[in-house]
């Protein structure tokens, strides 16, 4: 090294400058080797080092200009499960990825969303806890908005003069509750006897079924079931032509800048996710307002997320586990590595045996369950944008 005494000085600096630039961009490159697959879809397949475990990464980082994303549930219904290849498939799209937490058990209620669900503008299942949310906003041919808030519901309906608010939307109904079932739930309730329905088109009781459960659903409107008390309280006011007014309101919804909530547009997607991981560009893991527990963040995991990056494109990231191939990853590593990817906002979606990456008529990555690839509630899927 002794020919370095012999350079001068500001050319010295100038030699270290160049040197750390160029070891910077070839860490960049070799750590995010980005291959593009579509028009506005680039794909990347990452392997790193954590706590000297190999961590297996997959990687989807899309133009919202050239592609556009829906969430769809599965089976198109408000309950049930599918893969995220058969309905990747099934709606033609080019890639998908899982996406919220479900009911997964062998019950008629299986895939019934584990906090809000919407899609085309509908309702299918309400929040919980105010948990972190993703908002899709199709703007026509044009591009495809996304935004991630914490998102609340409070719907209510007007029966008569009163007013009564929801317990829940297209789930089990338990006791003392009013549950909403819209048409894509199912053909009928599946509810128990003990209690009251009554279904309403055209914002009035069309029917009313006293001590009877699993009563249809209509095509043209909805049907309310309710239990122990909360029937109790109906039961005198429920008859057929009473007027029904269904209200909602959102808290945290993303507004644009006339203020007017984008929900009164056309072609808006949510789904839900725990817990939030970068917030404006920061680390903000918010387990504990969403009522998570610490060791689902600190346990190392298959993980599915998704981030908004600072040049406004969208990432969908998967993260194989639970193998000698790749262990998984604490949602704090993955928070950190989201944030080194240029990500402002950020959320963590159904992990576990549910992660799953599909690209090109494939499962590019390795889900964790020895069966293979899991049967989930529903999938964020992308298509290329009709030009």
């Amino acid at each position: 090294m002794r020919f370095l005494h012999n350079i001068p000085k500001r050319l010295f600096v100038r030699i270290l400058v160049s040197v750390s630039l160029i070891s910077a961009t070839y860490l960049s490159i070799s750590a995010q080797d980005w291959r593009s697959v579509h028009d506005g879809v680039e794909y990347a397949e990452v392997t790193r080092t954590i706590d000297n475990q190999p961590v297996r990464m997959n990687l989807l980082r899309l133009d919202l200009k050239k592609v556009r994303l829906d969430v769809v549930h599965a089976m198109d219904a408000a309950i049930g499960t599918e893969t995220v290849s058969s309905m990747a498939m099934r709606h033609k799209a080019l890639a998908a990825i899982n996406a919220g937490f479900f009911r997964l058990d062998n019950s008629i209620w299986a895939g019934d969303p584990a906090g809000i669900f919407f899609v085309d503008g509908e309702a299918l299942s309400e929040p919980v806890n105010q948990r972190v949310a993703l908002e899709i906003f199709n703007n026509g041919s044009i591009s495809t908005e996304v935004f991630i808030d914490h998102l609340g519901l409070k719907e209510t309906m007007v029966i008569g003069d009163k007013t009564f608010e929801v317990s829940g939307i297209n789930r089990e109904r338990k006791d003392n509750e009013l549950v909403l079932y819209s048409a894509q739930f199912h053909r009928k309730s599946l509810t128990s006897d003990d209690g009251i329905e009554f279904s309403v088109v055209n914002n009035k009781i069309y029917r009313v079924y006293r001590g009877r459960g699993n009563n249809p659903i209509p095509d043209n409107g909805f049907l309310l079931s309710a239990s122990g008390t909360a029937a109790a309280q109906l039961a005198e006011l429920v008859h057929v032509g009473v007027g029904v007014t269904p209200n909602q309101a959102m808290s945290g919804f993303h507004q644009d800048k006339s203020g007017r909530f984008i929900r009164n547009g056309n072609g808006w997607d949510i789904v839900g996710g725990v817990p939030q991981l970068v917030k404006n560009g920061k680390i903000d893991i918010t387990w504990q307002e969403e009522k998570t527990t610490k060791s689902f963040v600190e346990t190392r995991h298959p993980r599915t997320a998704v981030a908004i990056l600072k040049d406004g494109k969208f990432l969908m990231v998967t993260v194989d586990g639970r193998s000698e191939s790749s262990g998984g990853i604490s949602l704090n590593d993955l928070a950190a590595y989201l944030l080194e990817l240029g990500a402002t906002d950020s959320m963590n979606l159904d992990g576990g045996g549910s992660t799953t990456m599909f690209l090109d008529g494939k499962v590019v990555n390795h889900p964790s369950d020895k069966e293979g690839e899991r049967k989930v509630s529903d999938a964020i899927l992308v298509t290329l944008r009709k030009k």
